[in-house]
């Protein structure tokens, strides 16, 4: 079911910005975004960044528990999108793969979960690249990083961003 909903041309850049894996200097690489949060703009037409919602590279020095922090930004009460740039290490190598997030709480209103999950589709269309998709229903589904680790490489991921899994 198509919902009518456009993404903003700034979703799409922020993307690309994640994605284009190049080599830049330290300073640009802190500038580079590490999660974002996307919702509908307030007239339900469009996905875009929400204010306030990202977390860059250059934060990560001063964040105990980066994926904490992305987590603990997710509203309660409402449906979101977001993307994680999640580092991670296999018993082989160190890895980062974006993962793309629909978080759908039970909370959250009926008519937000229906216009959320009619608009899944959009986003991903134009999140071209993304090897991982999760859908969260709620805290528990997200939180325990081991279940985000299962999507990045089941048993053979130890740790997520810095922490043993």
């Amino acid at each position: 079911m198509a919902s009518g909903v456009n993404v903003d041309d700034t979703v799409i850049a922020a993307f690309n910005e994640m994605k284009v894996r190049k080599h830049v200097s330290a300073e640009e690489m802190k500038k580079r975004k590490k999660a974002i949060i996307f919702c509908l703009s307030p007239d339900k037409k469009s996905i875009i960044i929400e204010e306030g919602k990202e977390i860059l590279v250059g934060d990560c020095e001063h964040i105990e528990d980066v994926y904490k922090k992305f987590i603990d930004m997710l509203p309660r009460d409402d449906c979101r999108y977001a993307i994680f740039d999640a580092t991670y290490e296999t018993k082989e190598a160190r890895k980062e793969d974006l993962v793309f997030i629909f978080w759908a709480p039970e909370g959250a209103p009926l008519k937000s979960k229906m216009i959320y999950a009619s608009s899944k589709d959009c986003i991903r269309k134009k999140c071209t690249g993304i090897k991982h998709e999760v859908q969260a229903n709620s805290l528990e589904d997200v939180q325990d990083r081991s279940n985000l680790a299962l999507k990045l490489g089941g048993a053979s991921v130890i740790s997520l961003e810095g922490k043993p899994v």
